[in-house]
């Protein structure tokens, strides 16, 4: 670890638009990953991207020295093989980093093609013998979310102790999920989608039937049981930063942040953190303080509650105890921004719900903007202070920084009753 730099480890970001796209640059990701057309695990749960953005995607990410993954990590049908062609020539005609993948037949043609792949966790990496197989076609391989760090460890030293090398020629790097949604199924791959409902979790089309609460139900009377009140099949979302320490003392390389269905305030927020993490480890500065205020804007954001994976040794998952978010902050969409004086840094906005008043937090959204988040301590309304606008006023605040036409305005609340 004494040669490595805090420069060494990879943030890896989701997305699924262009606002999210300017989120996780902003976020100081080192690389982001997205789904073009159907043929990625997030095609019905996510925006994303056409053949035609990926010249627009490349060029701004190379712009900021951050690197593009394309998922091209679902089962693929026979008829689905030209499609997938098509993709791959794509990335390789507009510099895209890599491919991940998890289909034979996706590493076979992108490796032929001279493109990088990059295992996804849908291949079930486990052991080192599968390292030794995959290194022949990816130089980076997620490994499986079941694995304990322990695990993790004991492949990255036999990769550095056998000299396990990828195609570019260096040593095979392993990447882990470091946050995000977790599914109950073996590392994601699951058929209750597809059996309840004929639409396949392993074709990007999960319908999600485990986040719903069931019952058990007595067949001899009328008697309907809920365990323990929780979402039985509804893991906690995962969250590594308390232990980002022994993540990286495994010797993991890349971390990678999962969410390509959430919103872009997610990205930059949790990117931010997992980067101040991995800066504070080397600096010497990962403390119980950072810890503390790090999960507490982990918390602030889409969130189903959270533990710690498997990574730690644990035999069991825990359940989430609500649907949905348990997110300590909300956002609600109260206007856009009408023009922007650049010299003044100041923008218009009409708001066209609710109100606003001095003291608000908010966020300043777009496909360029990414994601601006301040706090109102002035608003003028023909050109007079005012504490308070109302639905249909024209109003200005200054910001620190460029927003533009059509951003969109978002009131930031606090979620008053939380279940922690």
């Amino acid at each position: 670890m004494s040669t490595l730099t805090a420069q060494d480890i990879e943030i890896m970001s989701p997305v699924g638009s262009y606002e999210m796209l300017a989120a996780a640059i902003q976020g100081g990701a080192d690389s982001v990953y997205f789904g073009i057309a159907d043929l990625n695990m997030r095609s019905k749960s996510s925006k994303n991207f056409t053949i035609e953005d990926l010249k627009k995607i490349v060029e701004i990410a190379q712009s900021h020295h951050v690197k593009t993954y394309i998922t091209l990590n679902i089962v693929i049908y026979d008829q689905e093989l030209e499609k997938m062609r098509e993709i791959v020539d794509a990335a390789k005609k507009y510099n895209v980093s890599a491919i991940i993948a998890s289909d034979v037949s996706v590493i076979q043609y992108a490796y032929s093609q001279g493109v990088e792949v990059h295992i996804s966790t849908q291949s079930n990496v486990t052991n080192i013998e599968a390292v030794k197989f995959y290194s022949h076609f990816a130089d980076v391989m997620v490994t499986a979310r079941e694995l304990n760090l322990t695990q993790v460890k004991e492949i990255v030293d036999t990769i550095e102790k056998e000299d396990i090398r990828g195609p570019k020629g260096n040593l095979v790097e392993i990447e882990i999920f470091a946050h995000g949604a977790l599914c109950m199924a073996v590392s994601g791959k699951c058929y209750m989608s597809l059996d309840h409902l004929n639409s396949s979790a392993n074709r990007g089309a999960c319908l999600q039937p485990c986040r719903r609460k069931y019952e058990l139900k007595d067949k001899e009377s009328d008697i309907k049981f809920e365990i323990d009140q929780e979402y039985i099949m509804s893991p906690e979302d995962l969250k590594t930063v308390d232990f980002i320490d022994k993540m990286l003392f495994a010797g993991v390389r890349v971390l990678k942040v999962e969410g390509r269905g959430r919103n872009p305030e997610y990205v930059k927020i949790v990117t931010q953190v997992y980067r101040e993490a991995v800066n504070a480890y080397f600096a010497g500065e990962f403390t119980k303080d950072n810890i503390t205020q790090w999960n507490a804007r982990l918390a602030s954001v889409y969130n189903r509650g959270f533990w710690d994976g498997y990574y730690l040794g644990r035999k069991m998952g825990e359940w989430t105890e609500i649907y949905g978010s348990q997110a300590t902050q909300k956002k609600k969409y109260v206007g856009k921004v009408t023009n922007y004086y650049s010299k003044l840094g100041v923008a218009e906005i009409k708001l066209e719900s609710h109100t606003l008043k001095v003291g608000d937090k908010f966020y300043i959204q777009g496909e360029t903007t990414g994601v601006y988040e301040g706090e109102i301590d002035e608003m003028r309304l023909d050109l007079e202070p005012i504490n308070k606008v109302n639905k249909g006023d024209l109003f200005s605040i200054k910001t620190n920084e460029i927003v533009r036409r059509n951003d969109k305005l978002y009131k930031i609340e606090l979620v008053e009753e939380m279940i922690l």
